[in-house]
């Protein structure tokens, strides 16, 4: 394995630890995001995926479960040797064959890093591993030392951490740092908690462990999306100390999902104000990359999806419409282009207005008085009443014969 944890400016981990407003983004889409029924990836199409999440400019990508099957295993190792940029993580099970594996898949990587987890609630203890508390602490030890053997990046997870005992949760993790861990992270792997609560979590963790911040490790975030909270969840850790938050591209995942790094991007750009930190990524390449993604896959986001939605920069409401012909701000807090969206879009329906109808009949190349307009807009609605979508051609089979002789563009020119 080429990773020593370390390039021309130190380990990566130096380099956390000396932006502490810096939020690294760890990719989880070829990994928990590709695990999700329909989210299935050959090797190949995961090596795409790859290049357009490295030219997003994720810090971390998480390549997949090297132990999971020969895919993944062979997945981690081609992406390892064509990804460059982005630190590279196979996921691990607390066990030597796990660990060893995941460590042989990385061999190639300049920067790696494995990702170890265990389960630390009574629940998944007790049904899933059937081990006791104790059996689980010796684990946690035994397999982040392991690995630290293997690669100078190690992150751990106790799994469940949300519906764990708090008190076992710290002993956990305090056993997981002292062992070598340069990542802590705490999902909540069911989709549980509460905004307060995860950042509560947090907090006290933090607080309780001096060691996390004495030995510069980087607390991270997990969410997945069961009641709709997974990116407020994240949003919530950062708030309370998580430098790390792991995310899929539109939020892809396990169940509900996981937390969409689109939105926890763009979140966290357009309330800079509010948290406070910054990121790597290139935010003018999120829908690129989700449309990448969309192709891959075997869906594509829903139309009302924040941020790479179809609707997300569309417009049909008359008010609105008005008010973002007036200035775009009033109904829209970043800019298409800000994320990679060619433009906004004010789409005609039964709930436009007279002034986005003026404002497509001039793009058509019709100008009309206002008597005019009012003319046409009663025939307009009568139409959209009867028809979901409204064409071009539909707006000019609307107009009376003398304003088609008065257009001023002609029809190959039309949009």
């Amino acid at each position: 394995m080429r990773d020593t944890g370390r390039d021309a400016e130190g380990s990566q981990a130096d380099v956390y630890m000396t932006q502490t407003n810096h939020v690294v983004f760890f990719d989880t889409t070829l990994r928990d995001g590709e695990q999700s029924p329909g989210c299935s990836m050959t090797t190949q199409e995961k090596l795409t995926m790859a290049h357009a999440l490295e030219e997003l400019g994720v810090d971390i990508l998480e390549a997949g479960f090297a132990m999971a099957s020969e895919g993944d295993f062979a997945a981690i190792s081609t992406i390892t040797q064509a990804i460059r940029k982005p630190r590279i993580a196979s996921l691990a099970r607390a066990k030597s064959e796990d660990i060893e594996m995941a460590a042989r898949a990385l061999q190639f990587a300049d920067r790696a890093r494995i990702h170890v987890f265990l389960a630390s609630s009574d629940l998944h203890l007790e049904y899933k591993l059937k081990i006791g508390r104790q059996e689980a602490l010796d684990l946690t030890g035994e397999a982040v030392r392991l690995a630290r053997s293997l690669c100078d990046d190690v992150e751990f997870s106790p799994e469940d951490s949300t519906r764990s005992d708090r008190d076992f949760l710290v002993d956990m993790v305090r056993i997981a740092v002292e062992a070598g861990a340069t990542t802590i992270n705490m999902p909540d792997t069911v989709g549980y908690s509460t905004p307060e609560e995860y950042g509560r979590m947090f907090a006290e963790v933090r607080e309780r462990i001096p060691a996390i911040d004495e030995k510069g490790v980087i607390l991270s975030s997990h969410c997945h999306d069961d009641l709709g909270l997974a990116v407020a969840n994240s949003l919530a850790a950062i708030q309370n100390g998580a430098r790390q938050v792991e995310c899929t591209i539109n939020g892809i995942g396990e169940r509900a999902g996981n937390a969409a790094l689109e939105e926890i991007a763009a979140a966290l750009y357009v309330r800079r104000d509010h948290y406070g930190v910054d990121t790597s990524v290139q935010l003018d390449k999120l829908f690129p990359t989700s449309q990448v993604l969309g192709q891959i896959i075997t869906f594509r986001p829903s139309p009302n999806k924040a941020v790479v939605g179809d609707n997300a920069f569309a417009h049909e409401s008359g008010i609105h419409q008005h008010g973002m012909l007036a200035n775009p701000l009033c109904y829209e807090i970043m800019t298409p282009a800000l994320v990679g969206v060619a433009k906004t879009h004010l789409v005609l329906g039964k709930h436009s207005g007279r002034a986005a109808l003026r404002h497509r009949l001039e793009q058509l190349g019709f100008t009309v008085d206002r008597d005019e307009l009012q003319h046409v807009y009663y025939r307009f609605v009568a139409l959209a009443d009867r028809k979901k979508n409204i064409y071009d051609q539909d707006l000019i089979g609307l107009l009376p014969d003398e304003i088609r002789e008065r257009r001023h563009m002609p029809v190959a020119e039309l949009d």
